[in-house]
């Protein structure tokens, strides 16, 4: 754990957070800014940078994890289709995306550029209330949390 990192404080325990699985290596939580509701976060309780840095065993307990919580947004918010991807440019902690998309351009980079090419925005960060029922829903079909 890094005393530092914002992730390794939230897996821990210290910063609360909208759970929706957990178990002994991984954490998946609601996004604070989702791209759309539902928008999770799954994290190695281990700090680790990038992804890239990942044991391949931890790596495919978070792409497993992602794989459960995509068929369960399937089900739902009836999409076709969910994405998941790593970006690690926030927070230095390896983290991946798992996103219901609604449209085809939910997870393009137009929806950060409302203040054009050179900055960035974050989506609106959804009510505590919402948030909670989410996580409730999504936590519903995975088992332990």
């Amino acid at each position: 754990m890094s005393e530092d990192c914002l992730f390794c404080r939230i897996a821990a325990g210290d910063v609360p957070a909208h759970k929706v699985y957990e178990d002994d290596d991984i954490l998946a939580f609601l996004d604070l800014h989702p791209i759309r509701p539902g928008h999770t976060l799954v994290i190695p309780k281990a700090h680790h940078v990038w992804f890239e840095d990942l044991p391949e065993p931890l790596a495919t307990a978070v792409t497993t994890c992602a794989q459960r919580l995509a068929r369960r947004m399937k089900r739902l918010y009836g999409v076709e289709r969910v994405a998941m991807f790593y970006t690690g440019i926030h927070v230095p902690h390896a983290h991946a995306h798992v996103v219901p998309m609604h449209h085809v351009h939910d997870v393009s980079s137009g929806a950060y550029l409302a203040d054009g090419l050179e900055g960035y925005s974050l989506p609106p960060q959804l009510p505590a209330e919402e948030m909670a029922a989410i996580a409730g829903e999504l936590r519903a079909g995975l088992g332990a949390a």
